[in-house]
C-alpha cells in the first residue's frame, strides 16, 4: 500500500468527502439484521467527522435491476441503522446522482453525514459509465474508497471517480490489502490453507496460487469429490465435475512435487438426497455409496485437519467443508472453525464469503486473528490479480 495515499494524510476538514463504502447487509422487516459490514467501516468515517469533513457516503446493495428504484433494495434502512451507531442524525438522499443527492451533498456542514441511494439503482454503475463517474464526482471534492468488499469490481464507485478526484484509502481497505498480502508474502510457518467450497473451477486459481505458498493444504467441501475421482476413488451421487477431474489430478502432482502436504477427507457423510430430513450414513471415501451424495466431511477426516491445523503458525481459511447452512452437515465446518479458534498461536485469517458466516454462526469470530469483508476481492488478491479499485487509487 506504499503506493497510495491513506487518509492519515487527508486534512479533510470543512470538505465535502465522497466515500466508498461497502453497505451491502441483510435487512429484514425493515431493519438491519447485521451490521458487521457498517461497523467496519466506523474508523474511517469517524476519522473524516472528527476532522469536521462533510462525509457522503455511496455503496451499493443486493441486485436490483439497474432500471431506477426499488423498495426491498433501499439503503433507506441502512441510514437509520448508521445513525442509531453514531449517535448523530444521518442525512439520506431519495437518489443516486439526481437533484435530491446534489442538493442534500451541497447543503451539508462541516461534521455531518449524507447515504446517498443504492449506486445500482442506476444500469451506468456497473458499467463505470463516464458520465455517471462525473456525476458522483460532482458530490464531492476528495475520494475515499473503503469498501474492500468492492475493490475486484472496475464500477464507477470503485475505479471511474478515483480518477476524477483526489483520491485517498480507507483504513478499512489499507488494513485488508496489508493484512491479506502480507500473510501471503511472508506467513509465519508451518502455513496452513483451508479451501472449501463446491466447485474445482471456482478455486482452481487459489489452489494453484497458495500451493506455490502453502506448507499444507486441506481441502474440503463439494470440491473435494472431484479431487477423489483424480485419485481414482468412486463418489456415488457426490457433486463432481467432470471436466475438471485431470486438472485437479495435476494439483496433486503438483503439491508432491513441491513438497506441500495435500490433505483430502479420509470419510464422509453422505446422503440419499439433499434435504435436511435426509439418511445420512458416514463412510470411508472407498466405500461411497453409488446413490448417496457426501454432503461434509466425516468425523476421522475432522481429526485429521484439526492436527494440521494445531501445529499452524499461519492459517487462511475460505470455504466450508460441508453444507453448513443444514444442521444434519454443519459438523465439519464447524470443527474446522473450532480448530482454527483454538489456536490462538497462529496467526488466523478468514477469507471473506461463507467461511465469515461460518465463524459468526458458531460464535467464533472474536477468536479470530483477522477476518476479511471482501470474499471475491480476498480470493482475487490471494491469486496475485490486480484489484481495480485498489489499483484506481494508485
Amino acid at each position: 500500500m506504499s503506493d497510495i495515499k491513506s487518509i492519515d494524510s487527508l486534512d479533510a476538514a470543512g470538505k465535502r468527502v465522497l466515500v466508498r463504502v461497502d453497505f451491502n447487509v441483510p435487512i429484514k422487516e425493515g431493519v438491519v439484521s447485521d451490521d458487521t459490514r457498517i461497523r467496519a467501516a466506523l474508523p474511517t468515517i469517524e476519522r473524516l467527522l472528527s476532522q469536521g469533513a462533510r462525509v457522503i457516503l455511496m455503496s451499493h446493495r443486493g441486485r436490483p435491476s439497474g432500471t431506477g428504484y426499488e423498495p426491498e433494495f433501499s439503503l433507506e434502512p441502512v441510514a437509520a441503522k448508521l445513525a442509531e451507531i453514531l449517535g448523530r442524525e444521518v442525512f439520506f438522499a431519495a437518489d443516486t446522482v439526481g437533484e435530491d443527492a446534489l442538493a442534500k451533498a451541497s447543503a451539508l456542514q462541516d461534521g455531518q453525514v449524507l447515504l446517498i441511494e443504492n449506486l445500482r439503482f442506476d444500469k451506468r454503475e456497473k458499467k463505470n459509465d463516464p458520465a455517471f463517474c462525473e456525476e458522483l464526482a460532482a458530490l464531492g471534492e476528495v475520494y475515499v474508497n473503503d469498501a474492500f468488499g468492492t475493490a475486484h469490481r472496475a464500477h464507477a464507485s470503485t475505479a471511474g471517480v478515483a480518477a476524477l478526484l483526489p483520491a485517498y484509502a480507507g483504513y478499512l481497505m489499507q488494513r485488508e490489502v496489508s493484512t491479506l498480502t502480507g500473510m501471503l508474502d511472508s506467513p509465519k510457518r508451518p502455513f496452513v490453507a483451508i479451501l472449501g467450497g463446491s466447485k474445482v473451477s471456482d478455486k482452481i486459481k487459489v489452489i494453484d496460487a497458495l500451493m506455490d505458498k502453502a506448507d499444507v493444504l486441506i481441502i474440503g467441501g463439494g470440491m473435494c469429490f472431484t479431487f477423489l475421482l483424480a485419485q481414482g476413488k468412486a463418489v456415488g451421487a457426490s457433486l463432481k465435475e467432470e471436466d475438471w477431474v485431470e486438472r485437479a489430478a495435476g494439483m496433486l502432482r503438483k503439491a508432491e512435487e513441491k513438497g506441500v502436504k495435500l490433505l483430502l477427507p479420509v470419510d464422509v457423510v453422505c446422503a440419499d438426497k439433499f434435504a435436511e430430513d435426509a439418511n445420512t450414513v458416514t463412510v470411508s471415501v472407498d466405500a461411497i455409496p453409488e446413490d448417496m451424495m457426501g454432503l461434509d466431511i466425516g468425523p476421522e477426516t475432522e481429526a485429521l485437519y484439526a492436527e494440521a491445523i494445531a501445529e499452524a503458525s499461519s492459517v487462511f481459511w475460505n470455504g466450508p467443508m460441508g453444507v453448513f447452512e443444514m444442521k444434519a452437515f454443519e459438523h465439519g465446518t464447524k470443527a474446522v472453525a473450532l480448530a482454527v479458534a483454538e489456536n490462538q498461536d497462529a496467526d488466523t485469517i478468514i477469507g471473506g464469503g461463507d467461511s465469515v458466516a461460518a465463524v459468526n454462526k458458531f460464535d467464533l469470530a472474536d477468536k479470530m486473528t483477522f477476518i476479511s469483508t471482501g470474499g471475491g476481492a480476498s480470493m482475487e488478491l490471494v491469486q496475485g490479480e490486480a484489484l481495480p479499485g485498489v489499483e484506481a487509487l494508485k
